[in-house]
């Protein structure tokens, strides 16, 4: 297949890949220098706040040694959950690359533009694995750190090391946090990929309607 064939087949899924792509990576590139300004103009930002205050009152508390291990045994409880479900929607996704050529045919029904090949029905299915296993990672190792946490929450003598001061506590706190909040993110980036696999008109506008409910999401309450 020489280069004008190429782009006749695949040109139009490959520029509204590259199109989704460059609108997700404008909103960041816009949603950084926000955050450059003010770091609570997010919710991420009011939570990783929220969590070193919380650390640093049960680490200076030693009255809610209770309280502190159920919100954090809560916390790895959803984490596991949604490993769980990042599992069983990879087994899914490894079931439907099995069926390219009998479904790429009936989901492109309504695929205006774009090519029916199952190769390109391949890839897209690929792509969509990988985002589950990029939310599967990032829940299990949110679920480690805060195990970690869990321990050295209530470790005596603290001051012992500077890896149990409660500003590493904390730190390692808000990287389970981080982690999870980027686990909920690829789930939110599979709807424009499974939006995909019906045509590139529907990533572009799946893409774009996800980033405008995302300028909703981030967004922390106004002063």
């Amino acid at each position: 297949m020489n280069l004008e064939q190429w782009v006749h087949q695949f040109g139009s899924d490959a520029a509204a890949f590259t199109l989704s792509c460059s609108v997700v990576a404008l909103y960041y590139l816009w949603l950084r220098s926000k955050v450059k300004e003010n770091p609570t103009y997010t919710i991420h930002g009011v939570n990783q706040l929220a969590r070193s205050l919380w650390v640093a009152n049960v680490m200076g508390n030693s009255s809610k040694d209770i309280m502190a291990v159920q919100t954090l045994r809560n916390f790895i409880m959803g984490a596991s959950l949604m490993a769980s479900t990042a599992t069983l929607l990879i087994i899914g996704t490894l079931t439907l690359s099995g069926q390219a050529e009998s479904i790429s045919k009936n989901w492109h029904i309504l695929n205006i533009g774009g090519t029916h090949a199952a190769e390109l029905w391949i890839i897209k299915v690929l792509f969509l694995l990988v985002d589950f296993i990029v939310a599967f990672f990032a829940f299990v190792m949110s679920v480690r750190l805060v195990n970690q946490v869990v321990f050295m929450i209530n470790a005596p003598g603290a001051a012992a090391h500077h890896n149990l001061a409660p500003t590493a506590v904390a730190n390692r706190l808000n990287r389970a946090g981080n982690l999870f909040a980027t686990g909920t993110r690829a789930f939110f980036f599979a709807v424009p990929l499974v939006f995909w696999l019906f045509g590139p008109v529907f990533l572009v506008l799946a893409t774009l309607g996800l980033v405008v409910t995302l300028v909703q999401l981030d967004r922390s309450e106004p002063e």
